[in-house]
């Protein structure tokens, strides 16, 4: 295991290159993984589903499970703990399954292409994967790799204060029964402390009968 020091250095890194490996393999996975070789005619391409405005031969699941990871990476910014922990594993399943799906199509895409090209009677076409194929490897690859070290050190890493969440309970309670003083005794400090608390710095109910009276 990292030193902790070392650890919490590796939070911002390691969060921008999930972040950026769910976006690549998202949107490599609605483009055409596979495409023919040379010039078949545009009535080929065509008949077979390519280069019309609808993808085709595209990799859908790949681009659900990249979602899904990225939303967990977008999650892991706002959490702490133990829930942290188990968004991290739900964004290392993602990727371990966006990267399956994506190696399954190697075969499975050309497989598809070269069918619909026999239908039209263009089987002899050359088939090749494209380069958005080869970025949806790469991306869901290194979405695994940022996953796991994430998952690793992640209990190292910091977290969002409890002063962000919501008042509730006794802390709710403690704020709303700390004693206020009048503004113009309270100090530049003690001005801004209140306002970062949610109180009203010139809230003088509390400031005793005296006040009053004078």
């Amino acid at each position: 295991m990292a030193e902790p020091h070392r650890a919490r250095r590796t939070f911002a890194p390691v969060v921008l290159l999930g972040l950026a490996a769910g976006a690549l393999t998202a949107v490599a996975g609605t483009r055409p993984g596979v495409d023919v070789e040379g010039d078949p005619g545009s009535g080929v391409t065509a008949s077979v589903g390519l280069g019309g405005p609808e993808a085709a031969y595209d990799l859908p699941l790949v681009t659900s499970l990249a979602l899904v990871a990225l939303a967990a990476w977008g999650v892991v910014l706002v959490t702490r703990g133990r829930v942290r922990r188990a968004v991290v594993a739900v964004a290392l399943l993602g990727s371990v399954a966006a990267l399956v799906a994506t190696l399954a199509a190697w075969g499975s895409l050309p497989d598809e292409l070269r069918t619909a090209l026999e239908q039209v009677g263009a089987g002899d076409t050359g088939v090749s994967r494209t380069g958005w194929y080869a970025a949806a490897v790469v991306g869901s690859l290194l979405l695994v790799l940022a996953s796991g070290a994430a998952l690793r050190l992640v209990p190292h890493w910091p977290e969002m204060g409890t002063r962000y969440d919501a008042p509730t309970g006794s802390a709710a309670e403690a704020r709303s029964a700390a004693p206020t003083r009048p503004a113009e005794e309270l100090s530049g400090l003690d001005l801004w402390r209140a306002i970062d608390e949610g109180r009203d710095p010139t809230d003088d109910d509390t400031s005793g009968p005296d006040r009053g009276a004078g």
